[in-house]
């Protein structure tokens, strides 16, 4: 059967997936090992984690004495924009092109971003999408974006800011604010079941400037919860709680600025729940099913398909 092979080496995940030809996507990955009460890792111990986790995510994705891949693509970048640049994909973009070296078949560069993107379509089959512009919103631990997708012949798809943070990303906030509460990184998932606990409805007036927002202001709120002995729950529900009412308003004012357009939600902030469910209840959005959300290869092996004509 034909397959298509896809690396993403980014700041938290190793990963490598194969796009198979009747449609079907086999993914491997694994997060990054983080020393207890860590919020993040530098680049070189990224870079040497990956050096040696790579070539196991591979082995446990394809076999290619079974199954020899046609074309091989890698995330090279984070963003398609220019200057876009993290040494942790360096690891990826030299394995995949020793791949295609040796093997002589296609190799193609793409952004964490664009894969992303692409992954969340897949996962919920409006790969449709790719043929039309729309906004999706990557909300991760590197990235608070609301971009405006179009197609691309070149790249598949082309992406504009049209929003953004302007400070912390949501990921890091999440992070942040769990690591007050004594959390370990990454504190997504610890942190959301903490808030599902608590039963308070609290006024958020959301720190969003035309289509652009802020969110460091609200660490120092729940830092300031904790020093006033708040629950653990009471600050979880008042972190995410703030993230939803920011993209909400975010979603608001460029939907009014730029037009209707279909709305999709990817990045790893967007497998939480609460906020999905938020979302949701106001517009007609697309979410990437939960486990295409967090960083993974999957969209990197659709975009190398794509790129051989092969959906």
């Amino acid at each position: 059967m034909c397959s298509y092979f896809g690396i993403d080496t980014s700041n938290y995940t190793t990963s490598a997936a194969i796009y198979y030809k009747d449609g079907l996507v086999k993914k491997t990955s694994k997060l990054l090992s983080l020393k207890a009460g860590s919020v993040g890792l530098r680049q070189s111990e990224v870079v040497f984690q990956h050096v040696k986790r790579l070539p196991e995510v591979i082995n446990d994705t394809i076999d290619i004495t079974a199954n020899l891949p046609k074309a091989i693509g890698v995330s090279s970048r984070p963003r398609d924009q220019v200057g876009s640049y993290m040494p942790c994909f360096n690891v990826g973009v030299s394995t995949a092109k020793s791949i295609s070296c040796v093997l002589k078949i296609p190799y193609y560069e793409f952004s964490h971003q664009a894969g992303h993107i692409v992954a969340a379509l897949y996962s919920v089959g409006r790969l449709d999408l790719l043929k039309k512009s729309f906004f999706a919103f990557h909300i991760s631990g590197g990235t608070t974006e609301a971009l405006l997708v179009e197609p691309c012949d070149e790249t598949v798809i082309k992406t504009q800011i049209v929003g953004k943070t302007l400070d912390l990303t949501a990921g890091q906030l999440i992070d942040r604010v769990g690591s007050t509460i004594s959390l370990s990184f990454p504190a997504g998932r610890n942190l959301e079941l903490l808030a599902k606990k608590c039963k308070e409805n609290f006024k958020i007036v959301p720190c969003v400037k035309g289509t652009d927002c802020c969110l460091s202001g609200v660490q120092n709120l729940c830092e300031k919860m904790r020093k006033e002995k708040k629950d653990r729950e009471q600050i979880s529900k008042f972190c995410l709680d703030y993230i939803a009412f920011t993209i909400d308003k975010m979603c608001f004012n460029i939907l009014n600025k730029y037009g209707q357009k279909p709305l999709l939600f990817a990045g790893g902030v967007m497998a939480n729940s609460m906020i999905r469910e938020y979302m949701l209840k106001k517009y007609d959005a697309i979410f990437a099913k939960p486990d295409f959300s967090s960083d993974n290869a999957a969209g990197i092996a659709v975009l190398t398909a794509i790129k051989e004509g092969a959906i």
